[in-house]
């Protein structure tokens, strides 16, 4: 099979015209159409309705195009393997936790779009968990992941530390809860507005929670930092939140943090990877660099909002 053919196929189907498939590919008309003509004959169907105007796939040829687009790609990823210094191409797919997409992309993204603009960036949100088994099976080629203290990543998995992500407790001021530490059975006795399963936060607290013998009571899963504080500051339960989202939170005044003595929710953020082509290896270093970058200063804000905290918490006692 020549990848020629298959290159000439996928551009009429992405064009929907042999003219400007031809002009795509540099070629001449009759020299697309046959080219096309021996992807049909080699497989024994005919994949296109030259009856559709624009031209379309027939059923079998919209099998053939995701197929096709497989395979050209393998073969650029396979091209690219020794020449990590080839202006990267294709597909970059990355997997990121809710919490990042609260923080914004946007720099990391600009940044990979202005250094390697034949780049075709694929961004993907979910848990951690998730983004580590679509890493080490290929359906992400990087991924940014939060994961408890003690817990390893995959030995499989290249990992590079990018930070460490904190997060306090926030309760709402309607609950009149005074400024005293407490501890984890106290807090037990609260619902809790919490995310999914296979957030790291809630893996952390449920985790200190089964050390001591005590049940999470979940009155609520919410998906969204912002939407789960409105909650708690409507008085439906306590909750976990970072530090910069709670400085930046338009509900901040409705709440109050709380010191827990017997927990800390210490998670640290990973940027994992398998074996990179080398048309990717530049592209999840700047990425890596990026984030760690903007991690730092999200970090240095998290460390002020803390002090404040501490401060404020400090002069009512």
């Amino acid at each position: 099979m020549n990848t020629r053919d298959l290159q000439a196929f996928v551009a009429v189907v992405e064009s929907g015209s042999m003219i400007r498939a031809a002009e795509k590919l540099f070629l001449t008309q009759p020299g697309l159409t046959r080219r096309v003509q021996n992807l049909e004959t080699l497989l024994g169907a005919e994949l296109l309705d030259r009856q559709s105007k624009p031209l379309k796939p027939t059923a079998a040829g919209k099998e053939v195009y995701g197929l096709a687009r497989a395979v050209l790609r393998a073969v650029d990823d396979l091209m690219a393997v020794t020449s990590p210094d080839s202006e990267p191409a294709g597909e970059m797919k990355i997997g990121v936790p809710p919490f990042l997409s609260d923080l914004a992309l946007e720099q990391p993204i600009d940044m990979l779009r202005s250094a390697f603009p034949k780049l075709t960036l694929r961004v993907t949100a979910g848990w951690s968990p998730g983004l580590v088994q679509n890493v080490e099976r290929a359906a992400l080629d990087m991924a940014v992941v939060l994961v408890p203290a003690g817990i390893a990543i995959p030995d499989t998995l290249s990992a590079t530390l990018l930070g460490i992500k904190p997060s306090v407790i926030v309760a709402p001021r309607a609950f009149g809860l005074d400024d005293e530490p407490k501890t984890l059975a106290e807090l037990s006795h609260y619902p809790w507005v919490l995310n999914q399963d296979g957030c790291g936060m809630r893996s952390t607290l449920s985790r200190a929670m089964s050390a001591e013998g005590l049940e999470l009571n979940v009155a609520v899963e919410a998906f969204g930092s912002e939407l789960q504080l409105s909650l708690v500051a409507r008085g439906l339960g306590i909750g976990l939140a970072s530090p910069e989202v709670l400085e930046r939170s338009p509900h901040r005044e409705s709440l109050q943090v709380m010191d827990a003595t017997d927990f800390e929710s210490m998670l640290n953020i990973w940027l994992v990877h398998a074996a990179l082509p080398g048309r990717l290896v530049r592209p999840v270093a700047l990425m890596r660099d990026a984030l760690a970058g903007m991690l730092g200063q999200e970090q240095a804000l998290a460390d002020e909002t803390s002090r404040s905290v501490e401060s404020i918490v400090s002069s009512v006692r």
